[in-house]
């Protein structure tokens, strides 16, 4: 299925204070002073055991000796959170600009350069930078020396020193996928499938357009909704792999049939590839080369046309595509940095309403977690996917990262007996609603654009129950468009499932859409 992994840390409610949270207890250092660095398989292992017991690996409670190993076997790209000296309030919007936070940024900036020259004596400042940010009080530099680690640890400067790019990302025995597989998990090649009938996987509406099995009023009451709401005026921005500039329902059909009026933005937040810092090659277009990000897009939003297409669920909707990564396993440097770019880019915006990311990881990353808290800060609605396993995860992995964060919702995907987990989805308490998107009898997932053409693709996991989400919460908020992040969300756990009691696996269930905006009973 194309779709991600793993799970995370659980972090504060608030944008990411000043003051480092008290450490747990952190993970044994092998040696002291160490001068080689852990192997791969040593950090890994060490992870996992910690996954293991917690259901968290926070980077923060790694030992300086672990955050230099895993430098050392990915890019060395270190991303570094700072603040002034004393600050104990949360991060302000203008730190970019405000003098203590620039102050300290130079500060600590200083004193990387000075420890990396000890053994690079003609580093300048200019190599040091990985990428630029302008926003978050964050530096992403290439460190190479142990020293500067324990130094900026050591730093009432310093919020947090973690590694980039490096995720476990790899299995344990010869017998599973190879690394190479599963960097690019979640990506395939979203074309037609075969073999749909109508009448029992989709529905013809009047106007030619497919919908879906999953969009029958028995599980979510998605279609009686489009009597009273289609997603009009709600602007909703997907953080994926981008869209397809092949499929024309993401591009100059956007706007037919039944779907007029509205805007789609294709862009691009995934830095260029680099060495050393140094970028290389074309820069990277909004093109979808995984297949995933078409697929959520199209679940989310795809229009209600007349070419015979699969509809989404707020097929009124605007929609911004975004290109932050390569595929749904955020496991490289340039991959978090573009992860970021985009809430930061959705944050900014403030027309967008509604964010859908149905990526995810296995570690924590502070500084996603620091750009998920400005959007969030923004009155951004954020739906994020509760995981969906690959064979050598499943039974041990929870609620992925970042969706186990308080800011995100996160979404998880059920079988059409309304009481089991779809085969490859995570379940946990952090999981807030759930999608009906299997059926029992054949295994169907949910319908949705394929990368070109009109025949739709099939798409399962908690990717498309989250998109699908997203579609659903547009579909509301467009029927009381005045109301607030916070009462969009009261209406739909009062019209889901579980209301009277939440489920510690399944959240508040089943949202009904339809009930949602009148258009159906409880």
């Amino acid at each position: 299925m194309r779709t991600t992994t793993l799970p995370a840390a659980l972090l504060g409610l608030l944008l990411a204070g000043c003051q480092q949270q008290a450490d747990e207890q952190v993970l044994p250092q092998p040696a002291e002073n160490p001068k080689e660095a852990l192997s791969s398989q040593q950090l890994d292992e060490q992870i996992i055991k910690k996954l293991n017991q917690t259901g968290i690996f926070d980077w923060n409670q790694a030992t300086p000796h672990f955050v230099w190993s895993a430098l050392t076997r990915s890019d060395f790209v270190l991303s570094v959170g700072y603040h002034p000296a004393g600050c104990n309030t949360a991060i302000p919007e203008n730190a970019a600009t405000d003098p203590a936070w620039q102050k300290a940024r130079e500060q600590v900036l200083a004193l990387i350069l000075a420890e990396e020259r000890k053994a690079r004596p003609e580093l300048t400042l200019n190599d040091l930078i990985a990428y630029q940010e302008n926003v978050l009080p964050v530096l992403d530099v290439t460190v190479r020396e142990l020293s500067t680690i324990q130094r900026l640890r050591a730093s009432k400067l310093v919020r947090y020193a973690e590694p980039m790019g490096y995720e476990p990302n790899r299995p344990t025995t010869t017998a599973n996928k190879g690394a190479a597989v599963l960097s690019s998990s979640g990506c395939g090649s979203n074309t037609a499938t075969a073999g749909l009938v109508a009448g029992s996987d989709y529905t013809t509406l009047s106007n030619g357009s497919k919908s879906s099995w999953n969009q029958a009023d028995q599980y979510h009451g998605i279609r009686a909704s489009w009597s009273q709401s289609t997603g009009r005026g709600v602007k909703i921005v997907i953080i994926d792999s981008g869209s397809s500039d092949a499929q024309e329902n993401l591009g100059s059909a956007f706007n037919q049939g039944l779907s007029s009026g509205r805007t789609i933005e294709r862009l691009v937040t995934l830095p260029r590839n680099s060495i050393f810092g140094i970028p290389y090659g074309d820069a990277e277009t909004p093109n979808d080369g995984c297949g995933h990000g078409t697929s959520m897009a199209g679940a989310a939003a795809a229009p209600r046309g007349t070419d015979g297409a699969s509809v989404g669920v707020a097929y009124n909707a605007n929609l911004v595509t975004i290109r932050a990564a390569e595929d749904v396993f955020i496991d490289g440097s340039r991959e978090v940095k573009g992860v970021s770019d985009a809430y930061i880019l959705a944050g900014n915006r403030a027309d967008v309403r509604i964010i859908s990311m149905s990526m995810g990881r296995l570690t924590s990353s502070s500084q996603m977690t620091d750009a998920i808290r400005y959007a969030y800060g923004q009155g951004k609605l954020i739906f994020c996917a509760a995981g969906t396993s690959f064979d050598w995860s499943a039974g041990w992995v929870g609620v992925i990262y970042p969706a186990s964060l308080p800011e995100a919702v996160a979404v998880t995907g059920l079988k059409e007996d309304l009481t089991s987990r779809c085969d490859e989805c995570h379940t946990g308490a952090d999981v807030e609603f759930s999608v009906v998107m299997q059926r029992n009898s054949n295994d169907r997932r949910a319908l949705t654009l394929a990368m070109s053409g009109d025949a739709p693709s099939t798409v399962g996991g908690s990717s498309v129950a989250t998109a699908s989400m997203a579609g659903m919460a547009a579909v509301v908020w467009s029927r009381y468009p005045s109301e607030t992040r916070a009462q969009i969300m009261s209406r739909l756990v009062a019209n889901s499932s579980n209301r009277n009691a939440r489920s510690s696996s399944f959240g508040w269930g089943r949202v009904n859409v339809g009930a949602a905006v009148g258009g159906l009973p409880l």
